[in-house]
């Protein structure tokens, strides 16, 4: 639930993809075939391209072509570059459009020195830059160029600093900040691969941006993500919607495809192995930032962790990937709030009609983060909710939570009162215009683009304090003390609002002790700070209240 508009760096594509980059020489691996790949953009698929790996003399070439529509609006007919046996670059040529303008990019690679022949609508220009001799060559007009990439991070150390160059804007850094054994399920296999989660280092203002890279252990190119522009490459296979990828399991698993408006959600149900009775159930609904089914936030997947202590503790639990994410069907940049509360309303239908082993009674919601409102909708309006745990649980309304998170945000940057000010006056214009549909006049295009959305609206709207009146389930409420997302005053505040209520059913609340959003062990509990924590594991007195209180609740 972090996703206030006016703080999101406006990134251009060349400036974030300017600093992939590895310098370890790997043993040649085999050459790849043509492999198709899409681009997709805010989860639109915006085009393909065509990238090709074959040995030449002595050498290697990376061949292929692309077409991208809008906003990228980019034609490769030719791109090509050359590489050494031992993949050092010997030079490159791109030829294309770029927004309606011929351009022609050639470059050499000699003594440490990239030189560069820009042709851009028939006028030339020349540039060189000093790179390091085993650079990856990553032209922006070609991502296909990643599949080199891929093929260096295999043997790589986390915490090695790699350098790559993005022709004709220079060499940058990059840092490998891990690596993570997952599983890529698609239509037709289930793909053995790693993710390398990279920081690349931008010159200011953009500054580190978080990229992953997924390889196979050849090293071709699975899949490439850029979370803050939303942009993605993905081989053809994995693009499909039926694609999930996953790094986490538990015993018993079982995948299905549960019904909902018009399309179908994947989704994993996992009980207890030795169940002979009819058995409680858990419907899981996660946060914003992380749709999957796990709930896979910085290498730590919240919903499978607690998946698994409840399954334990005896209960049948549903965990799923939400509208437009992995297999679910649906398109997530037309959703609401209200929208998901449908889905999970779906769910709760399936259980009761479609599952034999489920005590159609004892159904109840977990809902973590933004999941947490979600699940309140649900219970609201939906009397086959038996029990509510609300997980990091925000009480304040979508708008005010907005500006509260801008605040927490600009203390801790060195920037003046008056530019601070400015950024909170921007925030409250686009609150206002978002709401209103009106009133955008000087507000940048792409913090327009991102906030003039049918879930940005629905969330300023939300607000707790409106929908807990309608709830008359037993509320549990679980808050960790470091969470400085949603901070641990709201849990106090929402507690209030669900004590207040007519008919005063039972309210609980649990503070986790130094444990952050994600439910684990933190120092501070800054956002910053969820990369470099070692340890991956929610909290077991997290857990254990949750499956305490829903075995007391349901008997």
């Amino acid at each position: 639930m972090n996703r206030f508009h006016s703080m999101r760096p406006a990134l251009t594509l060349a400036v974030v993809l300017a600093g992939i980059s590895a310098h370890a020489q790997q043993p040649p691996a085999p050459a790849d075939g043509p492999q198709i790949y899409t681009v997709l953009l805010q989860s639109r698929a915006i085009g393909q391209e065509t990238v090709a790996i074959s040995r030449q003399g002595e050498g290697w070439l990376v061949k292929g072509s692309n077409r991208l529509a809008a906003p990228l609006d980019v034609v490769t007919r030719n791109a090509e570059i050359h590489y050494s046996a031992t993949w050092r670059p010997a030079r490159m040529v791109i030829e294309g459009t770029s927004r309606g303008q011929e351009v022609v990019l050639r470059t050499t690679f000699v003594n440490g020195q990239a030189s560069n022949q820009i042709i851009v609508a028939g006028m030339t220009t020349e540039k060189i830059d000093a790179v390091a001799a085993d650079t990856v060559v990553l032209p922006n007009a070609f991502l296909g160029s990643y599949a080199v990439l891929a093929r260096r991070l295999v043997g790589q150390k986390t915490g090695t600093v790699l350098r790559g160059y993005i022709a004709p804007q220079g060499e940058i850094p990059i840092r490998i900040d891990g690596q993570f054994a997952e599983r890529i399920d698609t239509p037709r296999q289930a793909i053995a691969a790693t993710r390398f989660a990279l920081t690349v280092t931008n010159p200011p203002p953009v500054g580190d941006v978080p990229v992953n890279v997924w390889a196979d252990a050849n090293g071709a190119l699975l899949r490439m993500s850029v979370p803050s522009q939303m942009l993605e490459l993905a081989r053809e296979d994995i693009a499909s919607a039926a694609t999930r990828t996953s790094a986490f399991s538990l015993p018993g698993d079982e995948t299905v495809r549960i019904p909902a408006s018009g399309f179908g959600l994947g989704a994993t149900v996992t009980k207890p192995v030795a169940a002979t009775t009819l058995l409680p159930a858990v419907i899981l609904v996660g946060d914003a930032g992380a749709g999957d089914r796990d709930g896979l936030v910085a290498g730590t997947p919240v919903l499978g962790q607690i998946a698994g202590d409840l399954v334990h503790a005896g209960f049948l639990v549903v965990r799923y990937d939400k509208r437009g994410i992995g297999q679910s069907g649906g398109r997530a940049e037309t959703s609401t709030l209200n929208d998901y509360a449908e889905d999970v309303r779906a769910v709760v239908t399936w259980l009761e009609k479609q599952r034999k082993d489920v005590d159609k009674k004892r159904i109840a919601l977990v809902g973590y983060g933004e999941g947490a409102w979600i699940a309140m909708s649900v219970a609201a309006r939906d009397k086959r909710v038996a029990a509510l745990a609300l997980v990091a649980a925000a009480s304040s309304s979508g708008g005010d939570l907005v500006l509260e998170q801008q605040q927490r945000a600009l203390a801790r940057l060195t920037m003046g009162e008056a530019d601070k000010q400015a950024k909170v006056t921007l925030q409250r214009q686009i609150n206002a215009a978002a709401v209103k549909g009106s009133g955008w006049e000087g507000v940048p295009d792409d913090l327009r683009r991102s906030a003039d959305t049918p879930w940005f609206q629905s969330f300023l709207r939300y607000d707790p304090a409106r929908v807990i009146k309608d709830m008359r389930q037993p509320v549990l409420l679980v808050h960790g003390e470091l969470d400085r997302q949603i901070t641990i005053d709201h849990a106090d505040r929402l507690a209030d609002l669900a004590r207040a209520r007519k008919r005063q059913p039972s309210v609980d609340v649990v503070k986790v002790p130094s444990v952050n959003h994600l439910l684990v062990p933190a120092r501070t509990g800054d956002v910053d700070e969820y990369p470099v924590l070692t340890e991956k594991k929610v909290s077991p007195v997290a857990t254990s209240a949750i499956a305490t209180w829903l075995a007391r609740i349901l008997g």
